[in-house]
């Protein structure tokens, strides 16, 4: 089969925004640019792509973006994307302004929009993964990860002086629906007595023995790290139970919306910088429906479906090496 000749591309951004993503972007479009290929950038991910927010931009339309957290470009979740008449809308567009190769840059909900594109309109994709919750297969670490990570971790030194200095027990809640990454890393790092991720079933009992063991040893302050989609709830519904079971009185910092934004770490630029180049790289090259991905510092393509629908596995050992470092 002949490749088919890539003249212009596209670019998203869609989903959570994450730090990092402007870099991928500012690669994206200088290395399309540097191929002589036309560049368009898609506003508000598939929202703008249904809504024709589409627009041809040349090197000086990523200047002086790095360092900047969030996106220029703006994204956004779409609903209208997941009917048949919402992707034939884009797909219209992205017709009518002659792209032929589109770039996503986002995360899971994202990619899963990529897949059905493809199915219907064979449209050549490629996927830049960029979300804090470092959950897709296919890649050691996401963009945003580092950035969301170190962010946590100086909240959690902040949180930890005023701690030690009243004799509290704190409950930090960090971002990880269903993936505990960001809470195992700052965590461990932050020096926290308990990590608490939904991929683990919380025994709240020990985790009352646990916390109770420590202030009768005299520990002075006692830090426990939860991720959002902690199966024994979140951080009130924990302190709740073990105040109940062991009346020690606690309380509850809840990062949120801080650990997605800021300026991207140096390893995050990296990362997205590296991505964002192979990422036009590889559609030039005619790869269609993978996401491009770094694993053991070499890049990597991965079919976009396994990068969904693999688990990304945690790491058990670590998790280990929390517990005994804590005690």
């Amino acid at each position: 089969m002949t490749k088919k000749s890539i003249n212009n591309i596209g670019v998203f951004t869609s989903g959570g925004d994450a730090p990092g993503m402007n870099a991928a972007l500012r690669a994206v479009v200088r290395t399309a640019i540097y191929h002589g290929k036309g560049v368009f950038t898609i506003k508000c991910g598939y929202e703008g792509m249904i809504d024709g927010e589409i627009e041809r931009v040349n090197s000086r339309a990523v200047s002086n973006i790095i360092q900047t957290g969030g996106t220029v470009i703006k994204t956004a979740r779409s609903e209208r994307f997941r009917t048949d008449h919402g992707r034939k809308q884009a797909f219209e567009n992205l017709k009518k302004f002659g792209i032929d190769g589109l770039i996503a840059i986002g995360g899971d909900g994202t990619f899963r929009g990529c897949i059905d594109f493809y199915k219907e309109y064979k449209f050549q994709m490629i996927g830049v993964p960029a979300t804090i919750d470092n959950d897709l297969y296919g890649t050691d670490f996401t963009i945003g990860y580092d950035t969301a990570v170190n962010t946590s971790l100086d909240a959690i030194d902040k949180i930890r002086d005023t701690a030690q200095s009243h004799k509290r027990f704190f409950i930090i809640e960090v971002m990880g629906r269903d993936a505990g990454f960001i809470c195992l890393e700052t965590g461990i790092a932050g020096g926290a007595e308990s990590i608490l991720i939904p991929e683990i079933k919380t025994d709240v009992n020990k985790l009352c023995s646990q916390i109770k063991s420590l202030f009768d040893r005299g520990k002075t302050s006692n830090i426990v790290v939860v991720a959002e989609g902690d199966d024994a709830g979140g951080a009130y519904e924990i302190g709740a139970k073990i105040k109940q079971k062991t009346g020690i009185d606690y309380r509850v910092v809840i990062l949120g919306h801080i650990q997605r934004g800021g300026s991207p770490s140096a390893k995050d630029r990296l990362l997205a910088s590296k991505l964002g180049y192979w990422s036009v790289k590889h559609l030039i090259d005619g790869k269609a429906n993978v996401m491009v991905g770094e694993i053991n510092s070499k890049i990597v393509l991965t079919d976009m479906e396994d990068s969904v629908g693999k688990k990304k596995p945690i790491d058990m050992d670590a998790l280990e090496m929390a517990m005994v470092l804590a005690s």
